[in-house]
């Protein structure tokens, strides 16, 4: 199973490092694209991705594509065609998509949700997505799309990701394994 995790210049680095981890601790094969060879974070941490996401051909296929948020790299996000065509494609696939933070609106800028998705963000942009079944949870799902509010959410996050993508089991091995829950 083929996961990717785009990151941009201002990706918030708790939600992208948080996911990337807790799906490759899943057993799950994590491919990290960058808008460039190294990306700087919302807090100045740099990361190195395995591949650019200009690199992505047609030809590669993803189970999921995961966006991690923060309110730069989203923004950088929604103005990257490249990312755009791939993200689309995707669902049209009916494959995973998941976002966090402000990348729930990447979604919206997308076109890929309908009046009633059911989504979740950071509250700052509730109001940018009030036109869908906004919700407060924690974490939301509405068939192939999960959203999440925010840094503080991204180990929840993860763990339904993993749920969707492995089963139940894998999801309690790994909140135990990191003491997640007692």
């Amino acid at each position: 199973m083929a996961i990717l995790v785009p990151i941009a210049n201002g990706t918030e680095e708790m939600e992208a490092v948080i996911i990337i981890d807790m799906l490759r601790r899943a057993g799950l094969d994590v491919v990290v694209a960058g808008d460039g060879d190294m990306v700087t974070c919302s807090r100045g941490i740099r990361i190195v991705p395995d591949i650019s996401i200009d690199d992505i051909s047609d030809d590669d296929v993803f189970d999921a594509i995961i966006l991690p948020g923060g309110s730069q790299g989203a923004a950088n996000f929604a103005s990257n065609t490249a990312l755009e065509h791939i993200v689309i494609r995707h669902k049209k696939k009916k494959a995973l998509i998941g976002a966090i933070c402000a990348a729930p609106t990447v979604l919206h800028e997308f076109g890929l949700l309908r009046s009633s998705t059911v989504i979740t963000s950071h509250p700052s942009y509730a109001d940018v997505l009030s036109g869908y079944a906004y919700t407060t949870d924690r974490v939301a799902a509405d068939g192939e799309i999960i959203t999440s509010r925010g840094a503080g959410t991204a180990f929840e996050f993860a763990l339904s990701l993993i749920r969707k993508l492995a089963d139940e089991a894998t999801a309690r091995r790994v909140a135990t394994d990191i003491v997640l829950y007692e």
